[in-house]
């Protein structure tokens, strides 16, 4: 059984009262709150353990680099990966960075392409634009449906053998749609393509197998998994990171130096210039526990139930426009309500303790297709509760009076 009020404990900040108002956070798709296991695994290692990984020899920096090797370990048995295919990066905007500039730009040339959906985010948009333009492919885009759906016979339709890399999102982070992940790899490698998962999303709600799915890359970022900011990861077979070169290089990055010639350390360290972020990449191992402590199985249950429960209350408010109403989604939700500009909205929820996001969401393109400019959004956590989800639309409704 999910014990709600149990796991909302364990998360300190959502015991904090806002101006009065309780803390009412529906913004975890843009970053999760902490639960109290990891703030105080990283204040243990600043406090008692803390050294440089990699670089000494007496117990303080063999402890730690223990503790981040470790960490690399927990996060690889978490989707299913060999230890030596996770690389840490600064969040999963460089782990795509890191894609598009060591194998993209150094595999394509003029007149292949790069195909990704309506539904990305800017970090899986703007990489392969530049890419393209530095090697004359082509980047190609395929449609989603009106209600944000994933259609089939688009992606389809778009793949041919001159499609070398195909960058899609499995959960889009305005309109909360799942796409088939495994299924989509499975049709990209019959074309001879590559596939590049952001997994940003995903990781949160929903088991993440990159052996079950045959991604060939896969990234996601620490602090929307409960983990520290700072910290991100990247997947990537082992055979495509050992023939890829360096992405930045510095200390520790190396196998030998002279004045005349450098040769390069073998994945994941090749991609792991200078000092890592150690401390956060232990906290989010410790994250990652936490999640496995639960259980996608219970998390789900949680989440579909949040979902059903979400759709009913939208469903006895009036004038509240879900936008991206797939059938298969998670808990995103994108919204219009009343015609009320979202800034002038959240600024009244956030009087009632209610935190949203609002804005392009840092996906433009998909929020003008969309049909907006702007669009306010409420997204779950494993810790929301059908307690948010009321004080959610009670402030919606208290929203009316103001406009």
């Amino acid at each position: 059984m999910y014990k709600i009020e149990q796991i909302r404990k364990d998360f300190p900040a959502l015991a904090d009262n806002l101006d009065g108002k309780p803390n009412i956070y529906l913004d975890t798709a843009a970053s999760a709150q902490k639960p109290q296991c990891v703030i105080d695994k990283i204040c243990r290692i600043y406090e008692h353990t803390y050294a440089n990984v990699h670089r000494g020899t007496y117990a303080l920096a063999e402890a730690i680099t223990t503790e981040y090797e470790n960490a690399r370990q927990i996060i690889a048995s978490f989707i299913g990966a060999k230890q030596d295919e996770i690389v840490f990066t600064r969040g999963a905007t460089e782990s795509l960075n890191l894609v598009a500039s060591s194998y993209a730009l150094n595999t394509l040339k003029e007149g292949d392409e790069i195909l990704i959906s309506e539904a990305e985010h800017h970090a899986n948009l703007v990489p392969w634009q530049i890419v393209a333009q530095k090697t004359g492919a082509k980047l190609k885009i395929f449609k989603i449906a009106d209600d944000g759906s994933y259609l089939q016979e688009e992606f389809e339709k778009a793949l041919n053998p001159k499609v070398k890399i195909v960058a899609i999102t499995a959960m889009s982070n305005v309109l909360g749609t799942i796409f088939p992940v495994k299924e989509m790899a499975k049709a990209a490698h019959k074309t001879g393509a590559k596939i590049v998962v952001d997994a940003c999303q995903s990781i949160v709600h929903k088991k993440t197998d990159v052996m079950d799915s045959d991604c060939d890359f896969l990234c996601f970022s620490g602090h929307k998994l409960y983990g520290p900011t700072g910290i991100g990861v990247l997947y990537a077979k082992a055979d495509i990171l050992q023939s890829m070169p360096p992405y930045q290089t510095g200390g520790d990055m190396v196998d030998k130096v002279t004045y005349e010639k450098t040769t390069f350390a073998p994945p994941p360290a090749r991609f792991e210039a200078g000092t890592p972020a150690a401390v956060q990449a232990i906290g989010l191992g410790e994250a990652v526990k936490y999640v496995s402590s639960i259980g996608f199985d219970d998390i789900n249950t949680h989440e579909a139930d949040l979902i059903s429960y979400f759709n009913e209350k939208t469903a006895e408010t009036k004038d509240l426009k879900i936008i991206g109403t797939a059938q298969n989604k998670g808990g995103v939700f994108a919204f219009d309500f009343n015609g009320i500009h979202p800034q002038d909205l959240s600024f009244v929820l956030s009087h009632e303790g209610v935190a949203i996001r609002i804005g392009h969401h840092c996906a433009e393109p998909l929020v003008n297709r969309m049909g907006y400019t702007s669009l306010a959004r409420a997204s779950f956590g494993l810790y929301t509760s059908k307690s948010d989800i009321d004080a959610f639309f009670a402030a919606l409704n208290k929203a009316k009076h103001f406009f």
